[in-house]
């Protein structure tokens, strides 16, 4: 999840544009190529940020969220989408294959430790390299928690968001016949997977006009066209990730799980009026991670781009890089 394509966005309060010193295709195998840079300070603290979606990709305007002189700061467009390749692939595309990938450009780069910043997909798989890799990550920032579970899917795919915004719903669900409605997103699936690219085209910017129009609190339900190239790929990527559950071997993996990531000290921003992750995700994840510090801002939703949420983010971000030492970065 997370990803708002025509949404206009307000970047006022972040650091000014940044161009990257380092620009790279990794060979992550199984045919895969995946894009990733580096800005900021060579000498900085290092900090991989985790894009949403699944399918989103990474945006110029992510780099900003980061003090260039104290950050060394590491994007990468996943499997499948942004700059990667082959696109919209869902071969030997799984959270564990993406967790590998992280761990890759880890090593590729020399790192020992770093922090982890992601949002909504980002953050789920941010949570899951933790718990696999407790001893490479030296701080957690995340925001719009989601969890992967069935819980969290019902809600977005299931009516429970749809009645906070029906005439979207009923756009969304209009396009699926009435005996396939009980599953969203396996309906979908099939339509994106059908090999008509006329068809993948219109159920992808279907899909991802549903996801957009409840990013933003101050959204008036439109949330614009998506191309139809990034629209098929988002689409394909989310509905084949949601089908599989995020890859996780129970549902609540993560929340099982928290006692591997106890001693890594993070924390939770999450807007009250999240339509797409609600906070009881969120304040779930803070109840079982002893260092876990939630942040709920008041008037704010889902996206990154909402002030309320890029501000308290900055905030954590920027005394972090200012005291890294005692983060072990």
């Amino acid at each position: 999840m997370d990803k708002t394509p025509g949404q206009k966005r307000t970047f006022a309060h972040l650091f000014p544009p940044l161009t990257p010193f380092d620009r790279r295709m990794l060979d992550v195998g199984d045919g895969h190529h995946i894009y990733a840079e580096q800005c900021g300070n060579p000498r900085g603290a290092p900090m991989v940020v985790l894009h949403g979606g699944p399918g989103g990709g990474c945006s110029p305007a992510m780099r900003r969220y980061f003090d260039p002189d104290d950050w060394r700061v590491i994007l990468f467009d996943q499997r499948g989408c942004g700059r990667s390749q082959p696109h919209a692939s869902t071969h030997a595309n799984t959270t564990w294959h993406l967790v590998g990938d992280i761990e890759r450009i880890r090593n590729i780069l020399g790192i020992d430790r770093w922090a982890v910043f992601g949002g909504s997909w980002g953050a789920t798989l941010g949570l899951v390299y933790a718990q696999t890799h407790p001893d490479k990550v030296a701080y957690l920032a995340l925001r719009g928690v989601f969890l992967a579970t069935k819980r969290e899917l019902n809600w977005f795919y299931g009516g429970g968001a749809g009645q906070f915004w029906p005439e979207q719903w009923a756009k969304f669900t209009a396009l699926i016949p009435g005996d396939e409605r009980d599953d969203l997103i396996a309906a979908y699936h099939r339509r994106l997977f059908s090999g008509d690219v006329m068809v993948e085209n219109r159920f992808a910017r279907a899909w991802t006009a549903w996801e957009a129009a409840l990013t933003s609190m101050n959204s008036d339900g439109g949330g614009g066209d998506s191309p139809a190239d990034y629209a098929r790929t988002f689409a394909r990527l989310e509905t084949h990730y949601f089908m599989n559950r995020g890859f996780l071997k129970q549902d609540g993996q993560i929340l099982r799980d928290l006692y591997r990531i106890a001693h890594i000290p993070g924390t939770i921003i999450q807007g009250r009026y999240d339509m797409i992750c609600p906070p009881l995700s969120a304040y779930l994840l803070a109840q079982g991670w002893p260092n876990g510090r939630l942040q709920i801002i008041k008037a704010a939703g889902h996206a990154l781009s909402e002030p309320g949420i890029g501000h308290a983010l900055m905030r954590v971000i920027r005394d972090v890089g200012q005291h890294r030492e005692r983060y072990g970065l």
